[in-house]
């Protein structure tokens, strides 16, 4: 079996919203967001056997992945994550773009040829994973109370706020409504987007950062997501190791040697693995730091990002997740910010979208390769 092209797969009409969305991350910069885009990568093989992956290339990228895949074999998917994208000694595809998507694509190959779920191949320890809902958008303290009660009663086990607005003290508010709401019986996460560029808002210092940590740590939270600048890895880890909770972050961190570094340093508690938002990760590297966190005892959650390829990406690193005890990968994210991303605007590409169940668990796509299958009826129409 061999490669014989790589394609990028990009929308040309806009997928409409069905209401304006404001991402927390970026307040108060950013203005509503009325439509969004997706890309994929697919890989053909003269085989018949095409692999798919979150994500696109700008075309030198794609020209380069190119060269590296085509007239090789698809199934060599350690050797091309070792030279193309650990980049160890220098080598590999210069950029930051994200080779993930490729590698993902590739993993895609290796199960549609042995007809099984990537996560049967690496090792299966489970078949359903459980899920926190990852809010996004900044609302009143009754408001997102109100929202919390509604999830936990569909059978979610977490649910993630984000904390972004001017006076800190606010976003606090929120965090001791949702608290009061839904009191033991929901896992409570809080991002505080510190690590986010947003030009117009007030960063925290570190003595926030600990005031912050500390009253929440007070409210039972599981843990706090970014409360300092991921550079800023002293001041992380003396907020670990001041509280019970866990200190997460490294959705942005690029490779196997800064996570690797994030965990034994102490600045972080959690890993987030993005197999597509570091450059230099991918299924394969996220797989080995989740055996590196392991070893020292700490704990990995995947980030799925935002957008019409969640389905793919969500797919993708639950193959990952699944390979790996509870204790090791405890959740993986789950966006759900309705009207505006929910499994209908966030999961169309795929003809079988992963929802979660009365347990707060999704099941692993069990379809061989990432265990998806594209919507061609409804992808055609973006295209």
């Amino acid at each position: 079996m061999k490669v014989t092209d790589i394609q990028v797969v990009q929308n040309r009409k806009p997928v409409v919203l069905p209401e304006a969305w404001q991402p927390a991350w970026m307040m108060p910069d950013v203005q509503p967001i009325k439509t969004m885009g997706f890309a994929f990568i697919q890989i053909l093989t003269d085989e018949g056997v095409t692999g798919v992956g979150p994500g696109g290339l700008p075309e030198p990228v794609l020209d380069r992945v190119k060269a590296a895949l085509v007239g090789q074999d698809p199934r060599y998917v350690e050797a091309f994550w070792q030279h193309y994208i650990c980049q160890s000694g220098g080598r590999g595809i210069p950029g930051r773009e994200s080779l993930g998507g490729v590698d993902a694509a590739l993993w895609d190959i290796v199960g549609k040829v042995a007809g099984k779920p990537v996560y049967q191949l690496l090792g299966a320890c489970r078949d359903r994973v459980p899920v926190y809902i990852a809010t996004t958008q900044l609302h009143s303290p009754a408001e997102h109370a109100q929202e919390a009660v509604a999830f936990r009663e569909q059978g979610a086990r977490a649910i993630k706020l984000r904390l972004h607005r001017p006076d800190y003290r606010d976003d606090l508010a929120v965090v001791q409504a949702v608290r009061d709401a839904v009191g033991p019986d929901m896992d409570i996460m809080v991002d505080g987007n510190q690590n986010n560029w947003s030009p117009s808002y007030r960063h925290w210092s570190r003595r926030v950062a600990m005031a912050m940590a500390k009253t929440l740590d007070a409210l039972d939270v599981y843990y706090f997501e970014d409360p300092l600048p991921l550079r800023d890895r002293e001041g992380l880890r003396q907020l670990a190791d001041a509280v019970e909770m866990y200190i997460s972050g490294g959705e942005h961190a690029q490779d196997l040697f800064e996570h690797t570094s994030l965990l034994l340093s102490g600045a972080l508690d959690i890993v987030e693995t993005d197999i597509t938002l570091g450059s230099r990760l991918g299924m394969t590297g996220a797989k080995k730091v989740a055996h590196i966190a392991e070893a020292l005892g700490k704990r990995v959650i995947p980030h799925v990002a935002t957008g019409p390829n969640k389905g793919l990406h969500l797919a993708a690193s639950l193959q990952v997740a699944a390979t790996v005890p509870e204790w090791v990968c405890p959740y993986v994210e789950y966006i759900r910010e309705p009207p505006a991303l929910t499994p209908a605007t966030q999961q169309f590409l795929l003809t079988e979208p992963i929802l979660f169940g009365a347990d707060g668990c999704v099941p692993v796509p069990q379809k061989p390769g990432i265990g998806i299958e594209l919507n061609d009826a409804v992808l055609t129409t973006y295209l």
